[in-house]
């Protein structure tokens, strides 16, 4: 997890931390007011209990839910033997269906149906300790709402995560198609390069007996790099997922169609590029659009943008960054990102993305280029 998500998490926790205890304080004076001193103790005991297990529990939900339901049942037992304050109190009315709504969204079908059927059990159970006209309580109220808040909530978190499970599965059918046509383009290039060869071995044959051997290595390397090129293509149709093949020649004319919508852009590219193979250059090109593309659509503050691509001992470099302000916020909920870097890792590169140094937004790739590969 990254700085910001880090960041986010401990934000979540204070802020759950403080409602929690601001709850639990005013529920203690509002018991102290009206039944007297001696009645808020049990109940801020077990809503810090309950409150306690949210908070600590709430992004694993299974077992704490269990327990904080199991806490909330002993509350409700004991306060309608004893005559107290009915329970559960508001807090741990709030506490519960923070649990709740965890499970509900995250949990397998049948521990979310035992988890709400419980939640529902406990919430009914403040029946029994309501004074006065049940309907007319406002603990039977806090707790009917809370667990009703908390399943509708759930329910449609965890939809928007079926949502986005369902686009993450079309996006990698539809780029494992375009990866279909990189297959194409991949063998047809090297088989075209494998028949021109032995036509010219032919020809040597006949005129240069001697350059025979030369000719039948020739042949010999292309096959071989053409079986290389395929099992790794095939393995990013297998694996991961990619978009249409492109070439390094054609990223000036990419980074000048983006600058016409955003930033300036500026490229650099290394010289020399004969050492990379096809699978290299398509994903090169691949890393750069889907990255600008980010930049367009998140960043419109963005005064520049820079494309590098340089040759480094063993692997190529990519990097696309912009100047933005305020990175954190942006590229939450893309999916363009997520085929990219299961591409990139099986080629046997990595890919990060993230804020920049100082400001804006970068992404780096790093992909291997075999010894010997051309």
């Amino acid at each position: 997890m990254n700085v910001w998500g880090r960041l986010a998490r401990t934000a979540a926790d204070v802020v759950f931390g403080v409602v929690f205890t601001a709850a639990l304080g005013f529920e203690a004076v509002r018991i102290a007011t009206s039944w007297g001193a001696g009645y808020w103790q049990f109940d801020l005991a077990v809503g810090a209990v309950v409150c306690g297990i949210a908070l600590l529990g709430r992004r694993e939900p299974a077992r704490p839910a269990v327990a904080a339901l199991a806490v909330a049942a002993v509350a409700v037992a004991v306060a309608g033997f004893t005559g107290w304050p009915g329970e559960p109190g508001p807090a741990m009315a709030l506490a519960l269906s923070v649990l709740v709504a965890a499970a509900v969204r995250t949990l397998p079908p049948l521990p979310v149906t035992g988890v709400a059927v419980g939640g529902l059990a406990v919430a009914a159970g403040s029946l029994l300790t309501a004074h006065g006209s049940p309907l007319h309580s406002g603990v039977v109220l806090a707790n009917g709402l809370g667990w009703l808040l908390a399943v509708a909530t759930g329910l449609a978190l965890r939809l928007r995560r079926i949502r986005r499970l369902a686009v993450i599965d079309q996006v990698r059918r539809d780029e494992r198609l375009e990866l279909a046509r990189e297959l194409h383009d991949v063998v047809a290039h090297h088989i075209t390069g494998v028949v021109v060869q032995a036509q010219a071995a032919r020809i040597a044959r006949r005129r240069h007996p001697e350059q025979l051997d030369e000719a039948l290595a020739d042949i010999e390397t292309a096959s071989s790099e053409a079986l290389i090129a395929m099992r790794r293509v095939v393995g990013l149709l297998r694996q991961a997922d990619d978009a249409a093949p492109a070439g390094t020649e054609h990223l000036a004319d990419l980074v000048g169609r983006f600058a016409r919508h955003g930033p300036a852009v500026s490229l650099q590219l290394p010289v020399d590029q004969s050492e990379w193979p096809y699978e290299i250059t398509s994903t090169v090109h691949r890393v750069v659009r889907e990255a600008l593309t980010n930049v367009v659509r998140h960043a419109p503050n963005a005064g520049r943008a820079t494309v590098q691509v340089s040759q480094e001992p063993g692997h190529v470099a990519v990097e696309v960054a912009d100047d933005a302000p305020a990175p954190a916020m942006r590229h939450r909920g893309g999916y363009g990102l997520i085929g990219l870097r299961e591409r990139v890792e099986a080629l046997g590169g990595t890919l990060t993305a993230g804020p920049g140094p100082e400001r804006g937004w970068s992404v780096v790739a790093r992909l291997p280029v075999p010894a010997g590969r051309r």
